[in-house]
């Protein structure tokens, strides 16, 4: 069996034998939903790819226990992908950063697209954030990923051009467009973006704007994919042909 994971921090001193312990949210979880019991298996991360792995020793109403057995120090894959999403109506926009997270995304931003539904103003930004950073986390811990996603604040087309500059490839989804994603050279990048627009699809006016940013316009063959699956369509795609699936 599998053991699940939950998130902690992880003293830079820990060895093989060391005892340590969670607390908290994740000790609460792990004792009430779990019902994690001494001499389970369980799996520790920090979120930024060190995981340890033993079983419990000990179990209270406060914390648990566990004799860590062995550790790993893993590095993050290469290229990073960051799926920028547009806000999307209902929860389609969450459903696509749950799976896409579960796929393995580096990072997540947040997109206040010109055809979004879905308007986050003032407080709702932060809110929106917060609870997107809320998903991914959780969505890590059940794929036992040692890796939590970045959820970056949310950007309006004019800020997320500027950003777009920051990524050795953009992959903007647009069902008229002329190329195919697999006939995109990857190797040799260090950093993928990929771009799926809102429930309208991506407004000429923006799609202009990101290709002046240096997007490349690709589309996933015949048929049109919802906003919800389109990222994770393309993040299975490129995992598999980038190898990190063999």
């Amino acid at each position: 069996m599998v053991e699940p994971l939950f998130i902690s921090p992880i003293a830079s001193d820990v060895s093989i034998g060391s005892k340590v312990r969670i607390s908290g949210a994740e000790a609460k979880h792990a004792l009430a939903v779990k019902r994690m019991q001494p001499g389970e298996a369980i799996a520790i991360s920090d979120g930024l790819g060190t995981k340890l792995r033993g079983n419990v020793t000990l179990a209270t109403k406060e914390f648990l226990e566990i004799e860590v057995s062995v550790i790993e120090n893993l590095e993050r894959p290469k290229p990073a992908l960051t799926l920028i999403q547009a806000l999307a109506k209902g929860d389609r926009d969450e459903l696509a950063l749950q799976a896409c997270t579960e796929l393995g995304i580096n990072a997540a931003i947040p997109w206040q697209a010109e055809r979004s539904v879905s308007i986050w103003k003032h407080d709702k930004k932060i809110k929106g954030q917060l609870r997107w950073q809320a998903i991914a986390t959780e969505a890590a811990k059940q794929s036992l990923r040692a890796f939590i996603p970045t959820v970056e604040p949310v950007l309006g087309t004019e800020e997320l051009v500027e950003r777009l500059r920051g990524f050795d490839v953009c992959l903007v989804l647009d069902p008229t467009a002329k190329v195919s994603i697999t006939s995109v050279e990857l190797s040799g990048r260090n950093s993928i973006a990929i771009v799926v627009g809102p429930e309208g699809g991506i407004s000429d006016q923006e799609l202009q704007a990101l290709q002046r940013a240096g997007g490349l316009l690709v589309s996933l063959g015949s048929g049109i994919l919802r906003t919800s699956t389109a990222g994770v369509a393309v993040v299975s795609y490129l995992q598999a042909k980038l190898g990190n699936w063999s």
